[in-house]
C-alpha cells in the first residue's frame, strides 16, 4: 500500500511540476524566442514606417527670443533655458489649429508606410498627451488643451497602421532626478535648474514619472505596436528589465527597441546611418527627411525623393526597416517639402511595394555595375548621437539592390541611365535557374537573357519622373534536391 501511495505521489508530483513548468516558463510573459518572433512579425513584414518629432520645440521653429538658437529640438539644453520658462513661453504659444490627425496618418498610409511612431515625451520632459501623473503636458499647459495622441491612435486604427509611441527614457530636463554621463558626467543633464548631479536619484524619476507615464500610454490609446525608447543613459540593466516586464504585463504583444537598455530590446536602432552588410537580427534605420528631426524654419537640407527610395531599398536589402522622419510645424501642418516627398514615395510604393513588404535579404544585398567604383560608406562608430548627426551617404550613383520572397528575387535597378543592366549575381555561373522575369508596373514582356556572367535586363526609356528606380521580379526555378528526385522517379 505504501509502495502504491509512493508511486501515486510521484505521478502527481510529476504532473504538477510539468504543469508548473508550462505556466511558469518565460513564454508566459512573451519572452521565449517563439513568442518574440510572433510579436515581431508585423514589424518585420512592414519594413517602412513614419517617425514624427513634434513638441514645444516645433513651435519655437528655430528662434528663441528673436534669435536663432543652437541645438534644434535640443535647444533647451544648448541654450540652458530653465524648464519653467521654456514650458511657459512655448506652452502659451502652442495652439496647433491646423493639426489634422486623419490627414497625417492618411499621408503615411498613402506613402506606403505601415506604422507611425510619435514623440509622446522628448528630452524636454513635456508630455505631448494627456498625462494624469504630470501636469507638464499639452492638455494642461497649452491653449490647444487637447490630446493629439488620442486622435492619431484613432486615425491609425481607421487606416490600418500600427500606432507606436516614442518615449525619452534616460534624459528628461524637467525632472530633478535624471543624471547623465554622455559625453561627460552631466553632459546631457539639466544642470542649470538642478546643478548637483550627485544628488540626483534615477530610481525616484523612474518611479515618479516613467512608470506612471508608461502605464498611461499603454492603457489610454488601445493597442500599441512599439514603445520606441530613446537614450537609456544611466538606466541599469535591472531597471530596463523591469520596464520591459511592465510593458508586456499591460500589452503582451507590444515590442520595444534596444534603447530600453540592458539588452532587453526586440530590435536594434541605427540612427542616421545604414550598415554596410546584411544583418540577421532585426534592425531599423531612423533617418531624417531633411537635416533635422524637429521642424526648423532654417532647415534647407532636404533629401530628394530618389535618394529616399534608394535608402529604403538599401535598408530592406540588408534586412532592416526604414523609419523616415517628418517634423510637423508648430501649427500642426506638415512642411510642403515633406508632403511633396511623401506623395512621390507613395506613387513609387503603389507600383513596387511587393518588393518591399514581407521580403527578406537575398544571398547578397547588392552589387555595382562594372563601370562604377564607389567607396563603401562607413557608418559612424558612436551609437549615441545628438542633434545634427546625419551620417547617411548622399551620393546618387548606379547600383543594384536585391530582396527576396520564397522563390522570387526582386532586382532594384537604382539610378541607371543605360539601355540595359547586367546583373552579375544572376548569371548562369551563379547556378540560379530563371523561370520568368517581369518588371513591376509594366505590362510589357521583358526580353531577358541569362548569360554566363550576368542576367541582362532591358531598361525602359527615362521619363519625366522624380524616381529612377525600376524593379524586376525574377522568378527562379525551385531547386529539387537529389532525394526528392529519387522519390519522384
Amino acid at each position: 500500500m505504501m509502495h502504491r501511495n509512493l508511486i501515486l505521489f510521484t505521478v502527481i508530483l510529476f504532473l504538477f511540476a510539468n504543469a508548473t513548468a508550462q505556466t511558469a516558463t518565460p513564454g508566459a510573459d512573451n519572452q521565449t524566442a517563439e513568442a518574440g518572433t510572433k510579436r515581431m512579425q508585423w514589424w518585420t513584414d512592414a519594413r517602412f514606417g513614419m517617425f514624427l518629432h513634434w513638441g514645444l520645440y516645433s513651435e519655437a521653429a528655430g528662434d528663441w527670443k528673436g534669435k536663432p538658437y543652437r541645438g534644434n529640438e535640443h535647444f533647451m539644453l544648448y541654450e540652458k533655458i530653465p524648464w519653467k520658462e521654456y514650458g511657459s513661453v512655448l506652452g502659451h504659444r502652442f495652439n496647433p489649429q491646423k493639426f489634422d490627425a486623419d490627414a497625417w496618418v492618411r499621408m503615411a498610409r498613402d506613402a506606403g508606410m505601415k506604422y507611425v511612431v510619435i514623440t509622446a515625451k522628448h528630452h524636454d520632459g513635456f508630455a505631448m498627451y494627456n498625462s494624469p501623473s504630470s501636469d507638464y503636458n499639452i492638455v494642461k499647459q497649452t491653449p490647444f488643451a487637447k490630446d493629439p495622441l488620442k486622435a492619431i491612435a484613432a486615425a491609425c486604427q481607421k487606416y490600418g497602421l500600427r500606432f507606436c509611441i516614442y518615449y525619452s527614457l534616460g534624459r528628461d530636463w524637467q525632472d530633478p532626478d535624471v543624471p547623465t554621463n554622455w559625453p561627460v558626467k552631466g553632459g546631457r543633464s539639466n544642470t542649470w535648474d538642478y546643478p548637483d548631479e550627485d544628488a540626483k536619484v534615477l530610481t525616484r524619476y523612474l518611479e515618479r514619472k516613467v512608470k506612471p507615464q508608461l502605464r498611461e500610454l499603454l492603457t489610454q490609446y488601445g493597442e500599441i505596436g512599439i514603445v520606441w525608447f530613446d537614450t537609456f543613459e544611466l538606466v541599469t540593466p535591472r531597471q530596463s528589465e523591469a520596464l520591459k516586464k511592465l510593458v508586456l504585463s499591460i500589452q503582451p504583444n507590444c515590442i520595444v527597441n534596444n534603447r530600453i537598455g540592458g539588452g532587453f530590446g526586440d530590435y536594434t536602432v541605427m540612427e542616421q546611418e545604414i550598415g554596410n552588410a546584411i544583418r540577421t537580427r532585426p534592425w531599423e534605420s531612423c533617418i531624417t527627411m531633411s537635416g533635422m528631426w524637429g521642424y526648423n524654419r532654417y532647415d534647407s537640407v532636404w533629401k530628394s525623393p530618389e535618394l529616399l527610395v534608394r535608402q529604403l531599398t538599401e535598408i530592406v536589402s540588408k534586412g532592416g526597416n526604414y523609419l523616415l522622419n517628418v517634423g510637423p510645424k508648430g501649427d500642426g501642418s506638415f512642411p510642403d517639402q515633406a508632403i511633396t516627398r511623401l506623395s512621390v514615395l507613395g506613387k513609387w510604393m503603389r507600383i513596387n511595394g511587393e518588393a518591399i513588404y514581407g521580403t527578406t535579404p537575398w544571398k547578397t544585398a547588392g552589387e555595382l555595375p562594372d563601370t562604377i567604383a564607389i567607396a563603401t560608406h562607413t557608418a559612424a562608430s558612436n551609437s549615441m548621437k545628438d542633434v545634427l548627426n546625419d551620417a547617411t551617404s548622399k551620393h546618387i550613383f548606379p547600383e543594384i539592390r536585391f530582396t527576396a520572397k520564397k522563390n522570387v528575387v526582386y532586382v532594384f535597378a537604382n539610378s541607371m541611365h543605360e539601355k540595359q543592366v547586367a546583373v552579375k549575381a544572376l548569371g548562369k555561373a551563379s547556378g540560379e535557374k530563371i523561370k520568368s522575369v517581369s518588371m513591376l508596373g509594366s505590362g510589357k514582356k521583358v526580353k531577358w537573357q541569362q548569360k554566363a556572367t550576368a542576367l541582362i535586363l532591358p531598361l525602359p526609356p527615362l521619363t519625366n519622373t522624380n524616381v529612377n528606380v525600376n524593379v524586376f521580379k525574377v522568378v527562379l526555378e525551385e531547386q529539387v534536391s537529389n532525394t526528392k528526385r529519387q522519390i519522384i522517379n
